[in-house]
């Protein structure tokens, strides 16, 4: 833990979220594991080193549960380097065939729409809020984001308007810290992911789905040093290619955050 990085990581009981805990933990990362899932969390930390391991039970809905979430980290290890916001809800959530299915504007509600955006927007936004001012003060530190393919940010409401939101803010967020030391950057699986993110009311068969493995090996150098000065980028597991040097394979499996052919300054600005 010495020579690791405290990192906040959410959603970390979850499919993905237990990937990632396990591949930092595994590089001597200490990870304050952030999930509203009680039973998800106990067994996540069962038989892992509990100076290593923090757990957090929280609702992102909750405005306050997000700045105590920082707050949390700090207390228990003295500081905080990396801020991986991972935790969302899905459209499994409104039906179990959404994701096949897709609700169609008369289907939803106020409520409903709230609370994607609450949980897949707002909460990283306060999160990210709450973190900064740490990793600023520290002149290095890692913001992750987990948004989401372009392809459902074009077909499915309300998670891929809520998650072209989230890459638009992780681009502007990228730009605002760009020289600080702390770097932004956004990592997707890269298609469906045998998770229970995805209800098998969907009907696809998941021998045929990404495996949940696929985050490690990104994640793992996206905290390290030899990702320094890597920012404003959107790296794709499903394109990293273990074969190649972390540096390399980093390079294939990117491009630039957000809609970079839209980002241009017009001559009139």
């Amino acid at each position: 833990m010495a020579d690791g990085r405290v990192i906040l990581l959410t959603g970390a009981a979850g499919g993905l979220g237990a990937v990632m805990t396990a591949a930092l933990l595994a590089d001597g990362h200490a990870v304050a594991a952030l999930d509203r899932d009680a039973a998800a969390l106990k067994r996540l930390c069962a038989g892992r080193d509990e100076k290593r391991l923090f757990p957090i039970e929280a609702e992102l809905a909750d405005v306050a549960a997000c700045a105590a979430a920082v707050d949390k980290t700090v207390a228990h290890f003295g500081r905080i380097d990396a801020l991986v916001n991972n935790a969302g809800i899905g459209m499994s959530s409104i039906r179990p065939d959404a994701e096949s299915r897709h609700p169609q504007i008369e289907e939803l509600t106020a409520d409903m729409w709230d609370r994607f955006f609450a949980i897949n927007l707002r909460a990283p936004m306060l999160l990210s809020k709450a973190a900064v001012p740490h990793l600023r003060k520290a002149r290095w530190g890692r913001v992750v984001n987990n948004t989401t393919s372009y392809r459902t940010m074009h077909r499915v409401l309300p998670y891929g308007a809520v998650k072209a939101a989230f890459e638009s803010m992780s681009a502007v967020l990228a730009l605002q810290l760009d020289a600080t030391g702390i770097t932004v950057n956004v990592l997707v699986p890269g298609g469906p992911t045998d998770t229970p993110f995805i209800s098998d009311g969907a009907g696809w068969p998941r021998d045929k789905m990404l495996r949940p493995q696929i985050m490690g090996p990104p994640i793992r150098w996206l905290m390290s040093d030899a990702s320094d000065g890597v920012t404003g980028r959107r790296f794709t597991a499903g394109e990293w290619d273990a074969a190649l040097p972390p540096a390399e394979a980093a390079h294939v499996a990117s491009r630039d955050i957000g809609w970079p052919e839209l980002a241009a300054k017009p001559s009139w600005w």
